[in-house]
């Protein structure tokens, strides 16, 4: 049975555990941008394109390029979710996407899934702890047909511009940029219970998303989850 929700004109979507496996970030991106860290250190530790990521970093990162170095792999082996991080992380995914050597995997139901939605005139936003510039590059590069899915996306958040996925703010925050819509017209899709639970706080209707690969969800989860997208009925409204 299709899980019941109310009218939709805006769909936010996670993209980590949601729209493509988490696998591919902890196993693919994470190590990809630890491996090609040192040569880019080499060449552009003091390039003014470069400075703008490192002053980023706590003070006794910013002249220390071995602290520097340190720092960033220990955030990483962590998964922490701290906005510097995210930036440099985007800025070394950049050239693997560009090069062919990354290429973003989804989930079979989720192009299909956006571009109906599209079709059907509902606007797809995105809602990620990564970087906007790293979550623009993940749907420029998919393994999809056509590849670039950016077209489908009307805008991107983050942690930045948005706040931490697990605050109802932030989802207050995402809403107070599309004024002609309700909360409870939006329909936040994520892995996480706690961000599911922020979003309905924040007046937004939100089903949590079960992949393969994710962390198991409480038993007596509400709103029941879902497994694939495709069980969604299409609720949306053009209006």
């Amino acid at each position: 049975m299709a899980p019941k929700v109310g009218s939709v004109k805006v769909v936010l979507l996670d993209i980590e555990g949601t729209v493509c496996p988490i696998s591919f970030v902890k196993d693919v991106l994470f190590p990809y941008a630890v491996n090609v860290l040192p040569a880019t250190l080499d060449k552009q530790w003091d390039s003014p394109e470069f400075s703008h990521y490192r002053n980023a970093f706590p003070d006794d990162c910013v002249s220390d390029r071995s602290a520097f170095e340190a720092h960033f792999r220990d955030l990483v082996s962590r998964d922490v979710k701290i906005s510097y991080l995210k930036a440099l992380q985007g800025y070394l995914w950049k050239e693997g996407y560009k090069s062919g050597e990354i290429k973003a995997p989804l989930f079979k139901d989720v192009p299909g899934r956006l571009l109906s939605w599209k079709n059907a005139g509902l606007r797809l936003v995105i809602y990620s702890s990564g970087s906007v510039p790293a979550q623009k590059l993940f749907f420029a590069h998919t393994d999809a047909l056509p590849s670039d899915l950016t077209p489908l996306i009307s805008g991107w958040f983050d942690t930045v511009n948005a706040g931490l996925k697990t605050e109802s703010s932030s989802y207050t925050n995402i809403l107070s940029n599309f004024q002609d819509t309700k909360p409870d017209e939006w329909l936040f899709l994520s892995d996480n219970p706690l961000e599911v639970s922020a979003a309905i706080a924040a007046g937004m209707q939100s089903i949590p998303v079960v992949r393969p690969g994710n962390a198991p969800l409480p038993a007596d989860m509400n709103p029941q989850p879902i497994r694939d997208f495709n069980e969604l009925e299409d609720h949306g409204s053009t209006q």
